[in-house]
C-alpha cells in the first residue's frame, strides 16, 4: 500500500471520552493488563455484584452437562427479571433457553416453582435451576479443503476463510471447521469442549477470515488456554472501516456486554459487561477521488488487549467507525448509498465485515518455542482496496 498524509477529516473524529492517544510503538506489543478470559465468548459473570463464583461455575457446567444448581442472590444484587439474570449468569444459557426451563417448571424461587419468566427476584432469595442432561451428540467428521498454516502432534493453526463457522451451534450443526479438522486428523482434537467444541481454544466470527489455533491434546489445550488467560497470546487484525479516526495511533476502552434490548448483539455498556481494550493505528486511508476530496474509509491495524465477543466490531462502531460490510454493527453512510459510482456501490454492498485476523503468536505448549504466524489479506478485501485510491 502507498503512503498517506496526516489529514484527519474533522467530521470523522472519535469521541474524546473513548479514544485516547496510544503508545506510538504498537509494534512493541507491551504487556497486556486488562482482564481477559481464555475463550472470551460471553457476558461478564455476576461476581462484581457479590454472586458466588462456585455457584456461577456450577450453573455454567449444568448448562452444558445438565444438573441442578442453587444460586443465592447476594445483598449487592439489584432486583432483576429471573430469565435475564440466569441468562447473564451462564454463558451457555440463552435467555430463550432459560424461558423454556421456566415453562417446563425447572426453575424455583425459595422452593416455589416460577411460572412467569418476567418474575423479579431480589437479594436474599434462592433460585434453583434444573437443566436436563442433554441427549448424546456425536460430531461427524466432514472432509473439506483446509488452509493449514502449521501442524504438529500437539496443535494445528488454520487460516479460516470468511463464511466458515468454527464449531457447531444453533442452526450450524454441519459444515463447521471443527468437523473438517476431525476428518483431517482422524479425530485427533483435544477432548476439552467435546462433544461440539473439541480442540477449540478460541474462535473468530463466521464472516471474519484469518488465523485460529486448535489443540490436539488436552495438555496442549490447557496450556494454550492459560496463555489466553494470562494475556500473552498476540493477535492482530486488519480492518477496513468507514471514515478516518482522529487519533492515530489510538486506544479504545469500554466494557462489552449484551445489548440492553437485543440479546443477539453485543454493546459497549456502562454497567456490567467485561473490560475490553482495542489498540489501533491507521495503515492507509482510501476513497474515490472523483467523489470526495476526503478519504471515505480507513485501513486499520488492530491489536486486541482483551478478546471479547465481537470486540473490534463493537468498539469501532461505538466510536463512529464501523467496519465496512458489517451487517450487525454498522451500515454504509446514507449519502454514499445514493451514489452510482461502481466503486462506491462495491463498498456499500461488501458482503461481510471487512475484518481479517492476520497475526497470531504464542509460545508452543510443549517445546516452549515462540511461534508467530502471518496471513495475507484475503482476495475479497484485496479487490475492494484495489478499486480505490489511497490518500
Amino acid at each position: 500500500m502507498s503512503g498517506r498524509d496526516s489529514r484527519r477529516p474533522g467530521d470523522d473524529d472519535l469521541p474524546r471520552e473513548t479514544a485516547v492517544p496510544a503508545d506510538p510503538d504498537l509494534t512493541a506489543e507491551p504487556d497486556l493488563t486488562a482482564d481477559d478470559a481464555a475463550d472470551a465468548d460471553e457476558d461478564e459473570p455476576l461476581a462484581e455484584a457479590g454472586f458466588d463464583d462456585d455457584e456461577l461455575s456450577a450453573l455454567e457446567a449444568a448448562a452444558v452437562l445438565g444438573g441442578t444448581v442453587d444460586i443465592t442472590l447476594p445483598a449487592g444484587f439489584a432486583e432483576e427479571r429471573a430469565d435475564r439474570l440466569l441468562a447473564n449468569a451462564a454463558p451457555s444459557l440463552s435467555r430463550g433457553r432459560v424461558q423454556a426451563l421456566i415453562r417446563d417448571g425447572r426453575v424455583t424461587l425459595d422452593g416455589a416453582t416460577i411460572a412467569d419468566a418476567s418474575r423479579r427476584v431480589k437479594p436474599g432469595q434462592k433460585l434453583t435451576v434444573t437443566v436436563p442432561v442433554p441427549e448424546e451428540r456425536r460430531l461427524e467428521p466432514e472432509p473439506m479443503a483446509l488452509d493449514i498454516v502449521y501442524e504438529d502432534d500437539w496443535l494445528i493453526v488454520v487460516d479460516k476463510p470468511a463464511g466458515l463457522v468454527v464449531h457447531p451451534g444453533a442452526g450450524n450443526d454441519r459444515g463447521t471447521l471443527v468437523s473438517g479438522l476431525l476428518a483431517h486428523g482422524d479425530g485427533r482434537l483435544s477432548s476439552i469442549g467435546a462433544p461440539t467444541r473439541p480442540g477449540v481454544v478460541h474462535r473468530i466470527d463466521k464472516d471474519t477470515s484469518g488465523l485460529i489455533v486448535f489443540a490436539k491434546t488436552d495438555a496442549a489445550h490447557l496450556a494454550l488456554a492459560r496463555q489466553f488467560a494470562d494475556h500473552t497470546i498476540r493477535r492482530a487484525y486488519t480492518a477496513i472501516v468507514w471514515g478516518v479516526p482522529a487519533v492515530d495511533p489510538g486506544r479504545i476502552e469500554g466494557n462489552i456486554g449484551r445489548h440492553a434490548t437485543d440479546r443477539q448483539r453485543m454493546a459497549v455498556v456502562t454497567r456490567g459487561g467485561k473490560p475490553a481494550v482495542t489498540h489501533y493505528r491507521i495503515a492507509n486511508m482510501v476513497g474515490v477521488v472523483e467523489v470526495s476530496e476526503k478519504p471515505l474509509a480507513s485501513v486499520l491495524d488492530c491489536r486486541l488487549e482483551t478478546g471479547r465477543t465481537h470486540q473490534i466490531r463493537v468498539h469501532l462502531s461505538h466510536v463512529g467507525h464501523p467496519l465496512v460490510g458489517d451487517p450487525v454493527y454498522g451500515r454504509s453512510p446514507a449519502r454514499l448509498q445514493r451514489m452510482e459510482d461502481p466503486r462506491i456501490k462495491a463498498m456499500c454492498s461488501f458482503p461481510r465485515q471487512a475484518l481479517h485476523a492476520r497475526r497470531l503468536g504464542f509460545v508452543h505448549p510443549v517445546t516452549g518455542r515462540r511461534l508467530k504466524f502471518e496471513s495475507p489479506l484475503p482476495q475479497d478485501m484485496r479487490e475492494l482496496l484495489a478499486s480505490l485510491e489511497f490518500f
